[in-house]
Formats: C-alpha cells, structure tokens, sequence
C-alpha cells in the first residue's frame, strides 16, 4: 500500500494500573483518544503495558514470586478478548493506529506481546518476544518466526521489537529487509528498578539501540518505554525499600532515520505523551547514504534465512 508522506505519532510515557487488566485497559482507551484530538495518526505504549512488567522476577525468589505469576496470569490477556475489544473500539471511535504492549494467554502459557490494531479497530497483526530476557524465562513462552514481519498499511510499514530483541541483530535485519518505515520499540522502566544489575546502564542501553536501529535500518522509531508508579512499588511491598525500587525510570523518544532525536527525550515519573510529525519521505536521504538492504548490502557474502513456520507440538503425518 502507498505511504502517505507525513504523520503524527504518539509515544505514551505511561504506567499502567498495575497488574489490573481492566483498569489498565480503561486508562489504554482514554490516552488513545486523547492522542487522537491532538492528531495523532499511531500512538505506541510500552512493552506489557497491560497489566504491567513483572517487576519481581529481578526482586524477589522464584517462591516468592510465585502469587504475583498467578495474579499476572489471571489478568493476561486472551486475542480475542473483552480487552482487545475495547482497545479496538477505542482505535475504530478515534480513527487511530495502536500498538499495545501486552501479557498475552494462549492455553497454559504467557507471551510477551505486542499487538497492533489498525484505525478500523481491527486486529491487523502481533509479535511475540522470541527470546526472554534471563529471568523473564520464568515468565514467558518463546515467540516463533511466524509473527515476525512488517504490517503494510495505509501509514506506512509499521513494525517493532520488544526490549532486548534489539540486540538479536538478524532480527533487526529481517524487519529493514522488508522495508519498515515506522518501527516501535517498547521497553520497562528497569532504571527504577535498582535491585536489578542493569538498572544504571538500561536507558543508555535503549538509546543507544534505538538510535542506531534508525540509523542502519533507515527507519523512524518510537521508543517508549513505562515509569515506575508508585502503585506497583505499594503491591510489590516496597514501599519503604528505594534500594529495590523507585518511582519513576523509563526513556521515551521518537527518532528520525538519521539517528537523531526529534521529540523527547522524557524520563522519570511525569506521564506523557510525546508526539512527533515524522516525514516518510526523509527515509530516502537516508537510504541515499546507506541502503542496509539494497546498495549497502553484499548478498553475495551474507544472506539471512528465516523460518516462518509456526512451531507446533503435534505434527500429523497421516
């Protein structure tokens, strides 16, 4: 589908009403509508938005952990469910793309997942996180090659990356050979998260990912990433403990195919949305320079192969 040349997006600087699906999805539906009399065309909310990152797995036991696991599980959401319902009728009334971050079901496992809706309120795609982050593997399944690509849409091509998939650089390269214009990067506020051992480095990490994924993928990005609230600090029993967690964290910004900073950045606990008209056509400046995927490339030295196949556990031979 053509791209139109010039959009307005929104990043949400957002915490959620932690470890509630329908608070969190009420609150979803509120910022996408206000994103929307503002004029923006595709708001973006951070990784696990609904109901919020699980913070414990860097702060506590696994035993410890474990009723957190349960009330994380019971409030994950299911694709179809009445939470993808109600963001869809929110992204249908405000005439708005949304990618969600979200905790996803599917039988007896969770899902790192980020699920896009297009401006008719229609489920037009997810990605599953390939590869949790180490303690994360307590929490959630593995994604597959089946959901990783690019949406082609009346915008442009929107894809995205959860967190440390940033660092799988053939997963990054699959996404700019398919021609992303609009990728969305989402992350958990882990700088307030002081217990964890990549706390003082984490937003410096996503910068610096995000900045040079524009720049190699000649792409727009919108990072956004969730503060900590003081909400999830009282659940977790950390309320008098800053040496385990803090009220705050989190970098969000938009950044232009040439790696620099157009709105933002905007950190700490004040929640925000930051906006940013962004120009497709400004990719091809960039591209000029270092097609990654065309001139820049040498496919007779590197070639990438990707297994789409969705992983399944019975496979019948007849």
């Amino acid at each position: 589908m053509a791209a139109t040349k010039t959009i307005k997006v929104a990043a949400a600087h957002s915490a959620p009403v932690y470890l509630d699906t329908e608070a969190t999805t009420k609150k979803a539906c509120g910022l996408i509508a206000e994103a929307a009399r503002a004029g923006a065309q595709l708001i973006a909310f951070p990784e696990v938005y609904i109901p919020g990152y699980p913070y414990w797995i860097w702060t506590k036991t696994t035993k410890d952990g474990a009723p957190f696991f349960g009330e994380l599980y019971d409030n994950a959401v299911e694709v179809p469910s009445a939470a993808t319902d109600a963001i869809g009728k929110a992204a249908k009334q405000a005439g708005i793309f949304v990618v969600m971050g979200m905790t996803e079901r599917e039988g007896g496992t969770l899902y790192n997942t980020l699920l896009y809706f297009d401006d008719k309120g229609n489920v037009i795609g997810r990605h599953r996180k390939l590869q949790p982050t180490m303690s994360e593997r307590v929490i959630w399944g593995r994604g597959d090659g089946s959901d990783l690509g690019v949406f082609d849409t009346k915008l442009g091509k929107i894809s995205g990356l959860i967190c440390w998939e940033h660092t799988m650089d053939l997963t990054r390269y699959a996404l700019a050979a398919e021609g992303e214009q609009i990728h969305v990067s989402v992350w958990p506020g882990i700088s307030a998260v002081t217990n964890d051992p990549n706390s003082e480095i984490f937003d410096a990490v996503a910068e610096c990912a995000c900045r040079h994924h524009a720049v190699a993928a000649q792409t727009f990005v919108i990072c956004v990433m969730t503060p900590v609230a003081q909400d999830s600090i009282d659940k977790l029993g950390f309320a008098d403990r800053p040496d385990m967690m803090t009220v705050g964290g989190g970098w969000t910004a938009i950044i232009g195919p040439d790696g620099q900073i157009i709105s933002g950045p905007h950190t700490g606990a004040e929640e925000k949305l930051l906006f940013a008209d962004i120009d497709l056509g400004n990719i091809k400046f960039a591209k000029f320079a270092c097609d990654s995927v065309g001139h820049y490339s040498r496919p007779d030295i590197f070639t990438l192969h990707i297994n789409r196949e969705k992983q399944r556990i019975i496979v019948d031979e007849g």
